[in-house]
C-alpha cells in the first residue's frame, strides 16, 4: 500500500544500520534515494547498488554533517539532479559516554554538532524545496534516551531530547505549508553502534530480556516505522514521537 513511486528521499547516514535499512526499503517502495556516508565509501557503494536494483536512482556523498556548508551542498546536489525532493530522514548521529563530573568537552561539542546542529542544517536547507512543492516529509530518528534519560550518557539523552522538541516545534511551525515532521525514538538496536557494548553476550542477553518482546531488533525494524511516516498513510500524523522498542519504554 505504500507507494513513493516519483518522490526523492535524503537519508542521512545511509551506509550502515538504520540508514542503509531504510534506503533499500524507501528504493523498494518506489523512491529514489540520497544519502551521505563519512568514511566507509565501499559500504556506501554496495548500498547504492541495492538501491538500483530495485530500479530507483541513487546519489551518495561524502559528508560531514556537522559542516553546514557540506550539507548544503549535499542538499543543493541533490535538488539540482532531481529537480525536488519530497522527503528528509535525518538518521546519521553518535553514542558515545560521558560521565558527569569528568566531562569532556570534545565529546560533548561533537554531540551537539553532529545529532542536533545537523538537523538544524538540513531542515533549513531542504524546507525552501518542500515548500515551493506545496508538501513534504521530515522523519527525525530520536532514541528512547530522550524520553527517559540515560546514565553516563546524558549528552546523547539530552540531544536526542532536544530533537523531540525540534520535532514538535518544526511540525506546528511547517505544518501549514504541508510539510509533516515526525519523529521514531528506537530502544536497542543490533547495529554497528552497540556492536562493541554487544561484544558481551552476558550484556546482549541481559538487554534481550529487559525487552517486553524478548528480542532485540534490526534496523530494518526501525526502516519500517519511518519509511510509513513518511509515506501518505501517515498523511495526519504531524509531530509524534513513534517509540519502537518492543514496549521497554511506555512513555513518550
Amino acid at each position: 500500500m505504500i507507494n513513493l513511486e516519483g518522490r526523492t528521499t535524503i537519508i542521512t547516514g545511509g551506509s550502515r544500520g538504520i540508514g542503509r535499512a531504510a534506503a533499500i526499503l524507501f528504493a523498494e517502495a518506489g523512491s529514489d534515494v540520497a544519502f551521505n556516508f563519512a568514511c566507509r565509501e565501499q559500504a556506501a557503494l554496495e548500498v547504492k547498488a541495492e538501491v538500483e536494483k530495485k530500479g530507483r536512482r541513487c546519489l551518495i556523498f561524502k559528508a560531514d554533517i556537522a559542516e553546514e556548508a557540506e550539507v548544503r551542498r549535499m542538499v543543493e546536489g541533490v535538488a539540482k539532479s532531481w529537480g525536488h525532493i519530497d522527503v528528509l530522514v535525518n538518521n546519521a548521529g553518535i553514542w558515545t559516554t560521558l560521565e558527569m563530573g569528568a566531562m569532556d568537552s570534545a565529546v560533548l561539542k561533537e554531540t551537539v554538532e553532529v545529532n542536533i546542529n545537523s538537523l538544524f542544517y538540513f531542515c533549513d536547507a531542504v524546507v525552501p524545496y518542500m515548500k515551493k512543492n506545496g508538501r513534504g516529509s521530515i522523519v527525525n530518528v530520536g532514541s528512547t534516551a530522550g524520553v527517559r534519560g540515560e546514565a553516563l550518557h546524558s549528552h546523547y539523552a539530552a540531544s536526542k531530547g532536544a530533537m523531540h522538541a525540534l520535532t514538535k516545534s518544526l511540525a506546528a511551525e511547517l505544518g501549514p505549508s504541508g510539510i509533516r515532521v515526525n519523529c521514531v525514538a528506537p530502544g536497542w538496536v543490533d547495529t554497528d553502534m552497540c556492536a562493541e557494548v554487544f561484544s558481551d553476550a552476558a550484556f546482549k542477553e541481559s538487554v534481550r530480556q529487559s525487552i517486553p518482546l524478548k528480542r532485540i531488533p534490526p534496523p530494518e525494524d526501525i526502516a519500517g516505522p519511518i519509511l510509513f511516516l513518511a509515506s501518505d498513510l501517515a498523511r495526519h500524523i504531524n509531530g509524534a514521537i513513534i517509540n519502537v522498542n518492543g514496549g521497554s519504554v511506555l512513555c513518550g
